[in-house]
């Protein structure tokens, strides 16, 4: 070993210098044979081993979030929640100020043709269901005691717009679904239940 500069091009690396590399290009060429970055190539099938395509979604089996977002790890540093990191390097980067929405609403799919870019709004507006602490099971839809009628309300950029009282919970929730089709562009749902 040699003081000297690595010989392994666009390389800057000084010090100690084996077989005209630097340590870790050295290490690198003596582990696996190439001066490639393994830890990609190995990580690529590693993520794909964790996947089960189905006929529809293409599920992660491994890991996931606290909301059944699936993760992956890649070394110590560095870990993409699944379906960013498939679509980053089978459709392209994702744009700037955008977020990846799930079509099919299956949070641990990672199939490109269930992703589409939207805006944060976008995103939000494209949701499966109540919220967890809704009492009806209805998104919008509420009891209004002192009427003794459903309420019906659409929430849009941060307002809550009043629909109006209904008699029926059916009635209410065709109520929500009109407007929000009316108001958004991104509910997948609603536009099929339209």
């Amino acid at each position: 070993m040699k003081d000297s500069t690595c010989s392994v091009e666009a390389c800057t690396k000084g010090g100690k210098i084996v077989k005209g590399m630097c340590l870790m290009h050295y290490e690198r060429m003596r582990r696996y044979g190439s001066l490639d970055e393994p830890h990609l190539a190995k990580a690529w099938d590693r993520f794909w081993s964790k996947v089960n395509k189905t006929e529809t979604c293409w599920l992660w089996t491994a890991s996931k979030n606290a909301y059944g977002y699936g993760t992956f790890g890649i070394g110590r540093k560095e870990t993409w929640l699944v379906h960013r990191y498939a679509w980053t390097h089978l459709v392209g980067p994702i744009p700037d100020g955008m977020e990846l929405d799930h079509v099919c609403h299956v949070h641990n799919c990672l199939n490109p043709k269930h992703l589409r870019t939207v805006t944060s709004k976008q995103n939000h507006e494209n949701m499966s269901g109540a919220f967890v602490n809704s009492k009806t099971g209805i998104r919008g839809v509420s009891w209004d005691k002192s009427k003794r009628l459903w309420r019906a309300t659409v929430g849009h950029n941060y307002k809550q717009i009043h629909v109006g009282r209904y008699r029926t919970i059916e009635e209410a929730e065709a109520a929500v679904i009109a407007k929000r089709n009316e108001l958004f562009t991104h509910n997948h749902l609603d536009r099929i239940a339209a």
